[in-house]
Parts: C-alpha cells; structure tokens; sequence
C-alpha cells in the first residue's frame, strides 16, 4: 500500500501574534495536527505563509496527495499565482482539507463558486458533531457524535453549493446549527471541508478530532479515473 503525502498548510500568524493562542500552539496549528496525525502511517510535511511560494511551490504540490489548509488573518495577502496552482492540482486529482475559518480562503471560494460566508459568534459555547451519514467513510471509528466542550459558534446559512455527501452537522448552545462536516467532487479532486478549529481552543489536541481528519485524508486520497480529454475527440472505438 502506496504511503500517502499530505501537506499541512497554516498561516501560522495567529500563533506569533496572540499570546493566548501562543500558549496552546506554541509551535503552530500545523505542527500540532501534524503530530497528531502521526500515529496514522502518513508521510507529512507542513508550509506556513511566511515561506517562499507560501511553502506550496510547484515541486512541494507535485509530491503531495492531499493538502490540508489552515487560515484566517491573511485570506487576501495569499497570492493569486499561488491559489491558481493550488486550484489546478485539485482539479488534476490532489485531495483538499480544508479547516475552520479556511472557508473563506480564496482557494475554497474559488471551487466553491460561492461566498462561503456565514454567521458566527466567538463564544464558548459545546458544539455537537453529529454524524449524518455514518456509512461514509470519513466517519469511520467516529461514532454517533463529537462532542467539543468550547468552540466558536458558526450557523447557517452557510453559503456554499450542495456537499457531494453531508457528513456532519452541528448544533449550538445558542440553538444554530451547521453543516461542519461537508465533501466534494471537482473533476478529480476531492474536497472536505471540516468546521471545527477556533485557534483559542485546544480543539486539534482531540483525538476525534484528529481521527476525522486522517479518515479524510485516506478518502481524499482515494484512487480515481482517468485524467479527462476536452476538445475535439475521434473515437477508435
């Protein structure tokens, strides 16, 4: 069985900027899914915005089955080039994670067609993960819910197309709910967008949490078919 390669991609602003989320990521949210996800055979490398290319130059994505993407303060300072290169991997087959506030990455929008906004509220209120399709395999091992003791609120209307597969939803203290756990198709890249991730909760430290993730790695990074051909085509048939 081949070794999956998977990127963990974090702005890792937040971090060096905000002394209480220093203190629970002091070396960055992707060095700590990075080592939670570690038990699970993966081979993993991370890339923070700092980096030259953002840390995902064109040698980085050709080497990587599945990216994982972690953003919030600089959305708009991530550059077009680096987006469209991103964009062009998922359509040729690369596998997209995409977590937390990165639903307003210009890389989900742009596969997404959509806004993806939605409503929020930073509080500490429990979320509950419900699984709505326990056959999916993203769900294996999971259970009939998630429960996250703090988490910032995020409630519908979420504006995004139909998920391919809803996963999960969750519901508030406050009564919103939300669809946390949802999977797409574009041409042949899979994409997972998973909701969970406020940076001032320890909520990447969770094991569940961490098994969703692994579980989509392995599906995003499932086979697929054949590259598709556009334009004039003769048939040999």
């Amino acid at each position: 069985m081949r070794t999956i390669k998977v990127t963990i991609w974090n702005e890792f602003i937040h971090e060096r900027k905000d002394p209480e989320v220093a203190a629970i990521y002091p070396n960055g949210i992707h060095k700590t899914i990075a080592d939670g996800l570690i038990p699970y055979g993966f081979q993993l490398r991370t890339a923070t915005f700092d980096q030259p290319e953002h840390g995902l130059t064109e040698e980085v994505l050709k080497h990587t089955d599945v990216l994982i993407w972690w953003g919030h303060l600089a959305h708009e300072k991530v550059a077009d080039e680096i987006v469209e290169r991103v964009y062009e991997r998922v359509l040729d087959g690369m596998g997209l994670i995409v977590l937390h506030s990165g639903h307003f990455s210009k890389i989900f929008k742009m596969l997404m067609g959509t806004s993806c906004d939605l409503k929020w509220r930073e509080t500490e209120e429990k979320e509950i993960l419900w699984v709505v399709d326990p056959a999916h395999p993203i769900a294996e091992g999971i259970g009939q819910y998630i429960e996250i003791p703090q988490e910032e609120m995020y409630g519908e209307f979420f504006d995004i197309p139909a998920p391919d597969q809803l996963v999960f939803i969750s519901s508030f203290e406050g009564g919103e709910v939300f669809r946390s756990g949802c999977a797409f198709h574009r041409r042949l890249g899979k994409i997972f967008y998973f909701q969970p991730g406020h940076e001032r909760h320890p909520i990447y430290y969770q094991k569940e949490v961490i098994r969703v993730i692994a579980n989509a790695i392995r599906w995003a990074a499932s086979p697929h078919g054949a590259e598709p051909f556009f334009g004039h085509f003769k048939t040999d048939i």
